[in-house]
């Protein structure tokens, strides 16, 4: 499968080259083969809890508001591309395939810290992010409907 980056927030995430034969821990959901050597601290895969299909949640958040902005699906490659170039890599699930956010659309996330959260199922991202972080045009993800509280 050849990587090509896309940039929707809509059930999807980006994708990156896999190895034929993963790891024990390796994602499940397939993909492309990865770079040589492009390979997440084995430390840090070790605490990290990752669904079935072998990916994790990962929340976009305004690093100087606290504004939450999206939130995206990350493996372990897309994760390790996001803490060494310093721009979201997400996991598209409707593609199968890895995306950078911005590529297309010039809405890009400048990753300014990443969290783990405390049962390592999840992880946020603080970034800095370049005009809209939803693939609507809003400013994020969590804009067009909020729900009424039934108080």
């Amino acid at each position: 499968m050849t990587s090509r980056t896309t940039d929707s927030a809509s059930g999807g995430t980006p994708a990156a080259d896999r190895s034929a034969e993963p790891a024990a821990g390796a994602p499940r959901h397939g993909g492309a083969e990865p770079a040589p050597g492009a390979v997440l601290d084995p430390a840090l895969a070790a605490r990290l809890k990752r669904g079935a299909d072998g990916l994790f949640p990962a929340i976009a958040q305004q690093y100087d508001t606290g504004e939450v902005l999206m939130l995206g699906w990350m493996d372990d490659e897309a994760l390790h591309r996001t803490l060494t170039t310093g721009r979201c890599t997400y996991w598209s699930r409707s593609r199968q395939e890895y995306w950078v956010k911005g590529d297309t659309s010039g809405h890009v996330q400048h990753v300014k810290s990443v969290a783990l959260d405390c049962d390592g199922d999840t992880v946020l991202v603080r970034v800095d992010q370049v005009g809209a972080a939803c693939h609507t045009g809003d400013r994020t993800c969590f804009d067009a409907d909020v729900l009424p509280l039934g108080r």
